[in-house]
């Protein structure tokens, strides 16, 4: 038992070291660019979990919401009371509207206060939920979301949330998670449940 103790111990040991030596290389201070992405659930409730972590630590956040339509949100609900701005589409998902034109012109209503967000030097975290399909879809030009994030305020955080999260935006942030569905209730005739699937 002690030679099994005494090799956890030294793995433990190399791993501390390892731990060690990354937070002393690590000196950059800047905002960070997060792209939440993949095919399984969870993408915004991990963004907005970025957001209420950066809320109880006093900074100060914004969110676009597109896709979601007027339905009720439990994150805004929650994260208003805070003085978190939202800025939503309310067009409701584009499989419902199935009309390209008004989606397009209600997702450039939400990306021109985006672009006011991500000049706001005010802001510490800007999270643009689902703003990968807009650009799936070209309701918003890739090359003006990049312009837009590489010319924010350099301690500004952006977190983008979404499926098939365009390759350029994938290169462009700091830290990239792919969320994998591996069961869903749903899709075994499960209804969503108010407050936990949204």
């Amino acid at each position: 038992m002690t030679d099994k103790n005494d090799r956890h111990s030294e793995r433990q040991q190399k791993l501390k070291e390892t731990v060690d030596t990354k937070i002393a290389q690590a000196q950059t201070v800047k905002g960070l660019v997060l792209v939440i992405t993949g095919n399984g659930k969870g993408k915004s409730t991990a963004g907005f979990g970025i957001a209420a972590r950066a809320i109880g630590h006093g900074l100060k956040c914004s969110v676009a919401q597109f896709i979601k339509g007027t339905w009720d949100c439990g994150e805004r609900n929650l994260l208003e009371q805070h003085n978190v701005e939202f800025q939503v589409m309310k067009t409701g998902f584009t499989w419902e509207t199935q009309n390209k034109e008004t989606d397009t012109a209600a997702a450039q209503v939400i990306w021109q206060k985006c672009k006011s967000m991500l000049q706001d030097e005010t802001l510490d975290v800007v999270l643009l939920d689902e703003i990968t399909y807009m650009v799936s879809y070209n309701y918003i030009e890739l090359a003006e979301v990049v312009e837009a994030i590489e010319n924010r305020p350099k301690m500004q955080s952006v977190v983008i949330t979404g499926r098939a999260a365009h390759r350029t935006l994938i290169e462009l942030a700091d830290t990239v998670s792919e969320i994998k569905n591996v069961k869903h209730a749903f899709d075994s005739g499960v209804k969503i449940l108010k407050g936990i699937d949204w």
